[in-house]
């Protein structure tokens, strides 16, 4: 090994205090020709910094000696600086480089500022870059909820209509119509997974406007705004980016948690992040607030993510001043992309990924659970009937889930309708939508609709396609409040109509509460089973517990507070 040859050089001056006990360690080292590896001053610094890796790598028989002139050292400075030695040594190290670079780098009077600095002096202003990122995040979900529109309707008649006509009539081309196996197809495969892929559009605007807004380099700004905020709870703007992940879905944001550096810092955020609107409770948000509040449903939507961000700070905040009232924040550091025009490919890579996720899961999980509850309320267990002719209230589905109905009573949705959608939404939250759609029987028609050739069918597609691009064309002024549709409302989808009715009835005439109250429970209640299974993986069983029960705790805490104080209020 070659031995260090000391040249001409230059030597960051520490102060006295310092320099006297690097000077003490110098001598030391001199003593011991095994260190000539090394140069002696470097050396000395930083064993004074607390190298542990860099003392367990010196020979066994000067271990001792040296570690005993660095420990009385270390004390003497730890007193002199009141236990910020390191601090200390940092901030001395970075003063002299900044007046090195002050000498060696010429400027010119004037310094060219690019487009990305003069964007960056409001996006990210201290002030202004919070408000700009919760306008822009409005602006978002109104694009979303105003431009989808259209073709969620689109594809909800494409489904009522030729799906279901072309199946019965290959149906009666088989002789099975009025048998149990059209009950499940109509009312099991297609209202199950069809009530769920109406929403299509909607994730695919969703992701459309986020890969903008990231390919774009704004998303990745948004640690920076948030940085004051999370170093109120004890983290640091870059733990914000996990949560971000969660818009999507709580899974990979969890285990992209594993980017930071502090155990207690994986742990806090893991726990924050299902707070976070993943795209699966998105339908949730766009059926009930198309539903009670049609004039103001991206208005509702921007409010609810808004709403969970809120709750996550504030979890956050209360679990520093408790479980985690040791953890300080730390500083950020990260390097901002230039602004750079989005660019097709790139936008479309990450709109299609994730919605052919949702699609597979559409094919998996959902029709799965959309036979299993139409094999449930297909067995009866009371009154009269039989697994072909069994009236749904008297089904095991209805009876298991009428037991639970009762807790969700006082939260204005009483209904065992709206409580087994909660529990099969355990499994994933799309699902919510799906048992809803079954359990109300809002296709319940499909057994006796027209059987349907494929020339009309093809017909009435071409017709609901175009009627659907024209109102999304005239949609889109009405983000700048210019309105350019007819003044009649826009017609609710049959699941949505039903809602609203059944609401009306469980609450009393307090709908519209009951029905915010919904969303803030789907908001906030226990994570599914896939995000479940992540915590347990990253955290252990005793944290995915916590999360899980107390998660259910908060929401139904939540929502009770809403729906009585509403109430209350409104006599």
């Amino acid at each position: 090994m070659a031995v260090y040859q000391a040249a001409d050089e230059i030597v960051v001056n520490y102060g006295s205090a310092i320099e006297q006990q690097i000077s003490l360690l110098v001598k030391t080292i001199k003593h011991y020709p095994q260190l000539e590896v090394y140069h002696p001053r470097w050396l000395a610094i930083q064993l004074l910094e607390g190298d542990q890796s860099l003392l367990s790598d010196l020979p066994e028989e000067i271990l001792q000696p040296i570690q005993t002139v660095v420990s009385s050292s270390f004390q003497i400075l730890m007193e002199t600086y009141d236990n910020d030695l390191d601090a200390v040594i940092a901030d001395l190290r970075y003063t002299w480089i900044n007046y090195l670079v002050r000498d060696v780098i010429q400027k010119p009077d004037i310094e060219k500022r690019t487009f990305s600095d003069r964007l960056d002096h409001f996006t990210t202003h201290p002030i202004l870059g919070l408000p700009i990122f919760l306008l822009l995040m409005w602006v978002v979900f109104k694009i979303i909820t105003d431009i989808s529109a259209p073709f969620v309707n689109f594809v909800d008649q494409v489904i009522a209509g030729p799906v279901n006509g072309w199946t019965t009539a290959l149906l009666q081309l088989a002789g099975l119509n009025g048998t149990w196996f059209e009950s499940l197809l109509l009312e099991g495969v297609i209202a199950g997974v069809g009530g769920i892929l109406v929403f299509v559009p909607l994730l695919m605007a969703l992701y459309f406007v986020l890969g903008l807004l990231e390919d774009s380099g704004y998303l990745g700004r948004s640690a920076f705004v948030m940085d004051s905020l999370m170093n109120r709870i004890g983290l640091d703007g870059k733990s914000f980016l996990p949560m971000i992940l969660g818009f999507g879905c709580s899974v990979p944001a969890i285990y992209a948690t594993r980017t930071l550096a502090s155990r207690k810092d994986r742990v806090l955020v893991s726990l924050l992040v299902p707070f976070m609107s993943c795209s699966a409770r998105l339908p949730i948000y766009l059926l009930f607030a198309a539903a009670f509040f049609p004039e103001n449903t991206g208005t509702i939507i921007s409010a609810l993510y808004l709403f969970g961000i809120l709750m996550a700070l504030f979890i956050g905040l209360l679990l520093r001043k408790t479980l985690f009232r040791t953890k300080e924040p730390t500083p950020l550091v990260m390097e901002l992309p230039p602004y750079r025009l989005p660019t097709l490919r790139n936008i479309w890579f990450q709109m299609w990924n994730p919605t052919r996720e949702f699609l597979s899961k559409a094919w998996t999980i959902i029709l799965g659970s959309s036979l299993l509850i139409w094999l449930l309320m297909a067995v009866p267990v009371r009154g009269e009937g039989d697994f072909s002719s069994v009236d749904i209230s008297d089904s095991a589905f209805a009876v298991v889930n009428e037991a639970l109905a009762p807790v969700f009573t006082p939260l204005g949705f009483g209904e065992w309708e709206v409580s087994s959608s909660l529990v099969t939404g355990l499994i994933a939250k799309e699902i919510v939508v799906t048992t809803m759609s079954q359990v109300y029987r809002v296709d319940s028609t499909m057994t006796e609709a027209e059987p349907m050739n494929l020339t009309e069918g093809l017909r009435t597609i071409a017709m609901e396609f175009y009627s659907a691009s024209i109102n999304t064309i005239k949609s889109i002024p009405k983000i700048i409040n210019i309105n350019l549709l007819d003044d009649e409302e826009v017609d609710q989808t049959r699941l949505q109509a039903t809602l609203t009715n059944r609401f009306d009835l469980m609450s009393g005439g307090h709908g519209k509460l009951a029905g915010f109250s919904f969303m803030i429970f789907a908001l906030l209640y226990t994570p599914c089973m896939v995000t479940a299974a992540a915590l347990k993986h990253e955290l252990g069983t005793r944290w995915m517990f916590a999360s899980m029960i107390g998660q259910f705790v908060l929401a139904w805490v939540i929502s009770f507070l809403i729906y009585q104080g509403g109430v209350f209020l409104l006599g």
